[in-house]
């Protein structure tokens, strides 16, 4: 079986070409796509950083990196909970709300220009195939095993 012919190839190219597409606007606009998301999961009465990884599904460590180049852009700052200290909330700045409203725009226009060329069908058939894909992945269990 050749590389280019299976489905995980497709699946990521694809997402590597709209995560591609993604940096290259949000890099106008002065931070990155990982950036971009995670503005968009900061809510206005804050959000704890525990609530951003499980939303965002991003590593602690890359996380912890995104947050704190966003606490130095001025987008964000965080403040430790005064009842429980291991407790930390994530606030958006002014410019950070410039900023995550500019993320938003830009997910909304290119999901509306993804949309705009699938059929109907066409995209009910690809979001039947992909959450598919989502749950065999998820069961999958190989068969195959490595020797030490």
């Amino acid at each position: 079986m050749s590389q280019d012919n299976t489905i995980d190839y497709f699946l990521k190219t694809a997402w590597q070409t709209v995560a591609n597409k993604y940096n290259v606007i949000a890099s106008q606009h002065g931070f990155t796509q990982a950036a971009g998301y995670i503005l968009i999961n900061i809510h206005r009465d804050g959000t704890p950083v525990s609530q951003i990884a499980n939303s965002t599904g991003v590593k602690t460590t890359s996380l912890s990196r995104v947050l704190n180049n966003l606490e130095g852009l001025g987008f964000i700052y965080r403040e430790t909970s005064d009842t429980d200290k291991r407790s930390v909330k994530v606030y958006l700045t002014d410019l950070g709300r410039e900023k995550r409203k500019i993320a938003k725009d830009v997910v909304r226009e290119f999901n509306d220009f993804l949309n705009n060329s699938f059929s109907e069908k066409e995209r009910a058939l690809m979001t039947k195939m992909l959450v598919k894909i989502s749950e065999l992945a998820t069961n999958y269990s190989p068969v195959f095993q490595i020797e030490p």
